[in-house]
């Protein structure tokens, strides 16, 4: 059967959702990726669920296109809150900035368990999620850097338990280690020393206090990712 067409970025989450996961995809919008996950026959069920009625409508079109309707639950809920425990083992939240993804796992503590999977994909404030997550707990256990029309996103495959801390370069650009295999990870971390460094240089024109104390955090931020762009050289050389 002909199925909806996933982005790189939507592909490369399907791709770490785990064979018979019980899913929940929150903020679903369309609910291309279950639908897609259903028609490969990766999973058997699924929870698409978003915050707002228009969203939630399409998400119902979509599966009734692809005859995917009985195979999903919809849910109309912030977060995870109408969604029990018992009921995923599996939970997608793409698309989102990083600290609302944060909020939505602050409001559902019942997911700090090993059993659960979470595939994380933030749309921004990586750094916030990267630090809420193993100040909370949580280990990211994978991440994976995808380009879509030339923008890099970052997927995080992530679990509660074993948390390791990170270094403040660590927060911003993820881990690295020699004979990591990550092809786009050169360009991240090009990209990260660029922004951090026009921030540098916009926020020297400042003389507040915060300005102050912002500047000397981004510094501290930029120097540590210079030394890891050093590194990750050194090791493809």
């Amino acid at each position: 059967m002909k199925q909806p067409e996933l982005t790189p970025r939507l592909r490369a989450v399907a791709d770490l959702v785990p064979e018979g996961a019980a899913l929940a995809d929150i903020g679903t919008d369309h609910a291309y990726l279950p639908v897609c996950l259903l028609l490969e026959g990766k999973i058997s069920r699924a929870i698409a669920a978003d915050l707002r009625p228009g969203p939630l409508d399409r998400a119902k079109l979509t599966a009734k296109e692809y005859d995917c309707r009985e195979n999903i639950d919809f849910r109309l809920c912030d977060g995870l809150s109408a969604i029990a425990p018992d009921e995923v083992d599996t939970i997608v939240i793409a698309g989102m900035g990083g600290e609302t993804i944060a909020a939505i796992l602050q409001a559902a503590p019942w997911i700090k368990s090993e059993e659960y999977t979470l595939i994380l994909q933030p749309m921004s404030a990586q750094n916030d999620l990267r630090a809420w997550l193993w100040r909370n707990g949580y280990r990211i256990k994978q991440e994976r850097i995808i380009c879509e029309a030339d923008k890099l996103y970052n997927i995080l495959f992530v679990s509660y338990g074993e948390s390791k801390p990170l270094s403040v370069g660590e927060e911003w650009a993820g881990q690295q280690w020699q004979g990591m295999e990550q092809e786009l990870r050169d360009d991240y971390l090009e990209r990260l020393l660029d922004k951090t460094g026009r921030a540098i240089e916009g926020i020297s024109r400042g003389t507040g206090e915060k300005d102050r104390a912002r500047l000397e955090e981004l510094r501290q931020v930029h120097t540590a990712l210079q030394k890891m762009k050093e590194e990750w050289d050194a090791w493809h050389r």
